[in-house]
């Protein structure tokens, strides 16, 4: 009686310890690539430190540009019918920008209206993602 006991508790234990550990890695929710998506905490993921009301706060702060007006000739482009010069005009400006500028840059072309080529918004989220790890 005492082992079976014994053994019931090891398994509350452990099975107690799973719950926990499993608990951050819960369905995650669903990655809408035309816009950044707030989660339940209200970070949108595409700032170093989330800035839960930046999006919203500066829509009303004059659009800050980084040597990329050029860029305003996209307004209103979709995503997925930009030429291949169009990708590289974002690329360039992306891969030059400072790590700091990064989330001011996101900011400044949604505010402007442009909507990022695909896989220059993936490349940008994959910054993000990095200099998160960096600074984690």
């Amino acid at each position: 009686m005492t082992a079976a006991l014994i053994i019931l508790a090891a398994l509350i234990v452990v099975g107690l310890i799973l719950y926990l550990t499993d608990r951050p890695a819960k369905a995650e929710t669903p990655v809408d690539e035309s816009a950044p998506v707030q989660s339940e905490s209200g970070c949108c993921g595409l700032h170093l430190v989330c800035e839960k009301d930046s999006l919203t706060v500066s829509i009303g702060e004059e659009i800050e540009y980084y040597d990329d007006e050029e860029l305003d000739a996209y307004k209103g482009v979709s995503r997925d019918d930009y030429s291949e010069e169009a990708i590289e005009q974002f690329r360039e400006v992306l891969v030059t920008l400072l790590p700091a500028d990064i989330a001011g840059w996101a900011r400044s072309i949604q505010m402007r209206g442009i909507e990022l080529p695909a896989i220059i918004r993936d490349e940008l989220l994959m910054m993000v993602a990095e200099a998160r790890q960096q600074t984690a």
